[in-house]
């Protein structure tokens, strides 16, 4: 099927918009750059100042070429780019990048050019990339749309390819996109595509994520992203990778900022600057790294290793320092480093001097590579279904040496039966990186990062795309009436969520003394007394709180104290009365809640509840709704799932009615997602398994 962005990566011409004979500025090198990468079509530089670049005629204005243009590259003053690209249209130019800068970036007068730019692409068709953008490499098709020195060639010399699956780049900071390029070129990792997207008016990063999940020369991808703008783009982009176990490594910039949002309940200011980012990233597998040289060593491993099939390592190396290093590395990561069988560590030995180890890690010494010991480990380890992948820890700094014959290593790498990740504790020489690239091999120089690839690699290879959430078979409900106010009380919260059909227990609100007598014969002892008034949302902080009221006597009492409280510590609150409900008996304290993200909308929430919600911070978001197994999978996530799970001998709690009840509030909030802002419901408490569980407190924020 063919892709609408084909004809921009794979452009049959170009027009150079801007062209210049000078090499040292850009306009210059953009030529320059195309032709030392030997782009095959045809090139049209553009300047009336010329009549020839490099001898190439060059021409007046895009309409003097008189052939069809494929792709314009602009680059001329952010005030006559609007003119050059409705002499684009006119011509019939398929595609754009606006290199230019002095648009949104600056503000002002300058944004406004920029719409108008995104209005030109929705009016005539035209596909755009920019402004502000560094362009595009693609490598396979060789174009070179870019200024980069990254994509610079240098005469005589064979580029490093150790990978024959390549990796695609894309990045809302051109420079951050092409410095991946750098450092996976450095490695041997074969590369596809790399784009900058800059200030996207037109063309965003969804929209390319999307070219490079249906590329088949794309087997990685690796984004560099500060905000998403294409939405629905990027999400249905998203959801293709993981439906066809396309590896997505992300790293989301900006997390250190502070929030924009003013949040009324836990579930909004627990959630920090990317929490909707990383719960989108969690649903749909995306692999996160916040570090660029840890990025770069997943994506190699991803690129030259199949996934594995559990989580058993085995380290092979010529040193033993090196080898309990390397085990430390990996065991961190929470990867299993099991001792070899008897007949595998036999056969082992024989290859190696008396003082070497076989047991795992296996240290075949400095001698077991001359004897073919270490060849014949790798060998013996690749077959063997005692382990799932192999870490091999070597020192490759010789100019002269290799520890492997390319005859022996290259077809075991071949039949890709299971990672093989090899590592140089000495700096890897230039001659080491050629030789091992030509068995496939792509020799990493940091320790950490290798464990971190791995425990990716096996993380990856087990996620499942969840199943769509199921919608609630009860029809939608009203709840206008209940949202006249910002932020409601929870008795008003909790009557919202009983007219939407979740189920909590009976509790009475009571205005005046007169009605506790009813109140106390509804409910029963013993009893709970909360303050009531949507200026209160946490009411423990005003002493508006009375547990385990067990007389009339007490409820009278108590029932002055809550409202006198309330007058003292809030003057200006509007009080509603006391809500009496009955005490709960005891389960695990959980928050359930939801939020809405500017950028993704309602995300659902759930964590450790109570007091020390805040104080522990440990919660799992994902975009809302959810179904009753992600909800699971959530649940699964929390670093407190133990005590959900029976911890130390406590009775398993009803973890499949936690989970449903996540499930319907996510519902709950996507299919209001107009009206609610926020709901929290703090603390669930989850009884033993059968038992269900029961909504303690609640909040609702409505969208006004």
């Amino acid at each position: 099927m063919p892709h609408p962005l084909d004809s921009f990566f794979a452009p049959a011409s170009i027009a150079l918009i801007g062209a210049s004979r000078d090499h040292e500025k850009i306009p210059g090198r953009l030529l320059s750059m195309l032709r030392r990468n030997e782009y095959p079509g045809k090139i049209y530089p553009v300047n009336p100042n010329y009549t020839g670049i490099d001898g190439l005629p060059c021409h007046k204005s895009i309409a003097d070429i008189g052939a069809p243009i494929d792709l314009a590259v602009i680059i001329i003053p952010a005030r006559a780019v609007l003119p050059a690209l409705e002499q684009c249209a006119a011509a019939g130019v398929k595609n754009a990048v606006i290199i230019s800068s002095g648009f949104a970036e600056e503000g002002g007068d300058s944004t406004a050019m920029q719409e108008a730019i995104a209005d030109l692409a929705r009016r005539t068709g035209m596909r755009i990339s920019g402004p502000n953008a560094e362009g595009f490499l693609s490598q396979v098709q060789r174009v070179a749309a870019t200024f980069s020195p990254a994509v610079d060639v240098k005469p005589g010399q064979a580029p490093l390819v150790a990978t024959a699956r390549r990796i695609g780049i894309v990045a809302q900071s051109g420079g951050i996109g092409f410095a991946y390029y750098n450092r996976a070129k450095a490695l041997g990792v074969a590369v596809s595509y790399v784009v900058s997207t800059g200030n996207e008016s037109d063309l965003g990063a969804g929209e390319f994520l999307d070219y490079l999940v249906q590329d088949a020369s794309t087997d990685v991808i690796l984004l560099f992203i500060e905000g998403i703008r294409d939405v629905e783009k990027f999400l249905v982009a998203a959801q293709r990778a993981a439906e066809i176990k396309k590896p997505v490594i992300v790293t989301k910039v900006g997390r250190s900022g502070a929030g924009e949002r003013a949040a009324a309940s836990h579930t909004a200011s627990m959630a920090g600057w990317s929490a909707a980012y990383d719960a989108v990233f969690a649903k749909y597998g995306f692999i996160v790294s916040n570090d660029l040289d840890e990025a770069l060593t997943i994506a190699a491993v991803l690129a030259g290793n199949p996934l594995p099939k559990g989580d058993r390592v085995a380290v092979v190396t010529v040193s033993g320092g090196a080898g309990i290093w390397g085990t430390d590395a990996v065991a961190l990561r929470g990867l299993q480093v099991p001792e070899l069988s008897r007949s595998i560590q036999a056969e082992i030995r024989t290859l190696m001097p008396s003082y070497g180890t076989a047991r795992n890690p296996i240290d075949v010494t400095a001698q077991g590579v001359t004897s073919g010991g270490l060849q014949r480990s790798v060998d013996l380890l690749t077959a063997s279904n005692e382990v799932d992948a192999i870490l091999v820890m070597l020192s490759l700094s010789s100019e002269v040496r290799m520890p492997f014959k390319e005859e022996e290593l290259k077809p075991v790498l071949a039949a890709q039966k299971k990672p093989v990740v090899f590592y140089s504790y000495t700096l890897p020489s230039d001659f080491a990186r050629r030789e091992l690239a030509k068995s496939g091999v792509v020799v990493l120089s940091g320790l950490a990062h290798v464990g971190v690839a791995l425990r990716q690699l096996v993380d990856f290879a087990t996620f499942d795309l969840p199943k769509p959430a199921e919608e609630l078979r009860r029809p939608a409900h009203d709840l206008s009436a209940f949202l006249q106010s910002p932020v409601l009380s929870e008795a008003d919260s909790k009557a919202l969520l009983r007219a939407a059909g979740i189920a909590l227990p009976e509790e009475v609100l009571v205005a005046e003394k007169s009605g506790l007598d009813d109140a106390i014969a509804r409910v029963g002892f013993p009893l709970v007394m909360k303050i009531q008034s949507p200026d209160i949302p946490h009411k423990s902080e005003v002493g508006g709180v009375r547990v385990n009221v067990t007389t009339k006597g007490e409820v009278f009492l108590a029932f002055e104290q809550l409202l006198n409280n309330a007058r003292r510590h809030r003057p200006d609150a509007a009080v509603q009365g006391v809500l009496l409900a009955p005490m709960t008996k005891k389960g695990v304290e959980i928050i359930v809640g939801t939020m809405t993200d500017k950028t993704f909308g309602p995300m659902v929430m759930v964590g450790l509840g109570g007091i020390t919600t805040e104080l522990f911070r440990d919660v799992v978001y994902r975009p809302a709704p959810v179904s009753a197994a992600e909800a699971g999978a959530m649940l699964a996530a929390l670093k407190a799932a133990p005590l959900l799970n029976g911890f130390r001998g406590a009775a398993k709690a009803d973890v499949a009615a936690l989970a449903q009840l996540i499930a319907d509030i996510s519902v709950l909030a996507a299919r209001h997602a107009g009206e609610i802002a926020e709901i929290e419901l703090n603390p669930v408490l989850v009884h033993p398994e059968g038992q269900g569980v029961t909504i303690v407190d609640a909040l609702v924020v409505g969208r006004r």
